[in-house]
């Protein structure tokens, strides 16, 4: 799969409730929680991205409470794809439930800005920065986890899964 967008870049350690503040948590709609992504880092966030456009992180990205209205609330306002230094370990699984696809990248955090774009192929793990001209190599996903992202998440691979096998449910 190949993913092309506009870098959106963030600091360190932003958390699950910069992502969706929890005052919108009374909600699981993902077009209700895209309205407000992002909203406390900045207030425009939601309405001046594109779709498909790329968030690039530093340390830690989506740490705090395990809710996974964050990373819903980041596919459903645009984001096609993540890259961060590092992430906390359950939002890395959230988004993967959720088919969100999201690599580690030291050395593209570092050398990109806000507003580069990106083009990202996610089975090679190949990121190029095509306004600078640059290409980084990062771990791809494991099969397993390219074949989920694929199907739009978890809940679809089962469905998938369950048909394939022909499991009487």
């Amino acid at each position: 799969m190949i993913i092309k967008g506009k870098v959106w870049k963030f600091k360190d350690n932003i958390d699950t409730d910069v992502i969706i503040p929890a005052r919108y948590l009374n909600t699981s709609d993902p077009k209700e929680l895209a309205l407000h992504c992002m909203e406390d880092y900045d207030s425009e966030f939601a309405k001046k991205m594109d779709q498909g456009d790329i968030v690039v992180a530093g340390r830690n990205f989506g740490c705090g409470s395990s809710r996974e209205h964050a990373p819903i609330a980041l596919k459903a306002a645009g984001v096609s794809c993540i890259i961060a230094k590092s992430f906390a370990r359950i939002f890395f699984r959230n988004a993967i439930n959720i088919g969100l696809p999201i690599f580690e990248s030291v050395e593209v955090v570092n050398q990109c800005s806000p507003g580069d774009i990106l083009e990202v192929e996610t089975v090679q793990g190949v990121i190029k920065n095509i306004s600078e001209d640059k290409v980084y190599k990062t771990n791809p996903l494991s099969p397993f986890i390219q074949n989920i992202i694929a199907l739009g998440g978890l809940r679809e691979y089962v469905k998938e899964e369950v048909k394939r096998r022909k499991i009487n449910v």
